[in-house]
């Protein structure tokens, strides 16, 4: 969008300056809670234990995707689920990835077995190594396109992935909301450009022909990606590519379910805030006003304004 010149032309159309600042992502968390950036493209897990619990108060203005099989949980050795009790697991633990393994040992039946299974926290940028070079390592929980290399691995099997578990780690663009609510309308004009801009990439993206492949290379390229490995990952991502189904998805009864399920996890495990002494501490707004948690500790909001604009074309 930057590269391009659809976010300039964006701005432009709304009278406002848009700077992109590329990031690793634990970094990019860091640089929102700190205020130094304005909006972050992150998970819903989070922007729950992250900002939200840091006492940010945090908008999401776009609901991009959710992983469907892009995260996954591997063992060698022929090793099932019922059998990781007692094993070693790398993961990134307090991430995704722990929130998957807590996902796939409970619809095994293995809730009471999960605290057996011995998690080792490994960095993402050393997982597919770690993992592949040392045979004595039982299981691993990544994400793509570390689960695709990984899954080249003789020996190596997927026993569960994010498809099981649809629509609970999602994409989202987020903005503090004291942006959002500038009196001079600069924020809902900022929330207006990402919009425009993200929708009119997302049609090229999906758009058939040589065209698609010309706009998937230089994103792949910018993630220092192949244009295969990220048609790979892209297969296994529900990508919300017209606003209709980013509303519908974020508007729907279900998903607050989702985000119940996401709450529990991040309160359980402490990611929340150490003096956090319920899980309704830090609430959620969904986009018909009804809140998980205490309403005057509202800390995360899902707003479906902007995207609603662009489905009605009033962008």
């Amino acid at each position: 969008m930057s590269k391009s010149g659809i976010l300039k032309k964006w701005a432009d159309k709304y009278g406002i300056n848009i700077r992109v600042q590329r990031f690793d992502y634990a970094p990019s968390l860091d640089a929102f809670v700190g205020k130094n950036i304005d909006a972050c493209a992150m998970t819903n897990m989070e922007a729950l234990d992250m900002p939200a619990a840091a006492g940010i108060d945090t908008t999401a203005v776009i609901t991009g995707d959710y992983s469907n099989g892009n995260d996954a949980l591997l063992a060698r050795n022929g090793l099932t689920i019922q059998q990781l009790v007692g094993k070693k697991t790398l993961l990134v633990q307090k991430t995704v990835s722990e929130y998957l393994f807590e996902r796939a040992m409970t619809l095994n039946g293995m809730e009471a077995q999960m605290k057996k299974v011995k998690l080792v926290n490994t960095s993402d940028s050393d997982i597919a190594t770690a993992f592949i070079a040392d045979t004595n390592q039982d299981a691993v929980v990544t994400w793509k396109p570390m689960v695709s290399q990984i899954g080249k691995t003789k020996g190596v099997k997927m026993l569960f992935n994010s498809s099981q578990i649809p629509g609970e780690i999602v994409d989202l663009m987020v903005v503090r909301t004291d942006i959002i609510n500038r009196p001079d309308g600069s924020g809902q004009k900022f929330a207006k450009a990402l919009a425009g801009a993200w929708y009119e990439t997302t049609q090229m993206m999906t758009a058939k022909g040589p065209q698609a492949d010309t706009v998937l290379r230089a994103i792949a390229s910018a993630s220092e990606d192949t244009l295969e490995s990220y048609k790979e990952q892209l297969s296994t991502t529900n990508l919300f590519a017209t606003p209709q189904s980013a509303v519908a998805f974020t508007s729907a009864p279900d998903f607050k379910t989702k985000m119940n399920l996401v709450r529990q996890f991040c309160f359980s495990h402490g990611l929340l805030g150490a003096s956090t002494k319920s899980v309704d501490d830090v609430a959620i707004k969904f986009p018909d006003g009804t809140v998980q948690g205490k309403s005057d500790r509202v800390r995360l909001r899902f707003d479906t304004t902007f995207m609603q604009m662009a489905a009605q074309g009033k962008l």
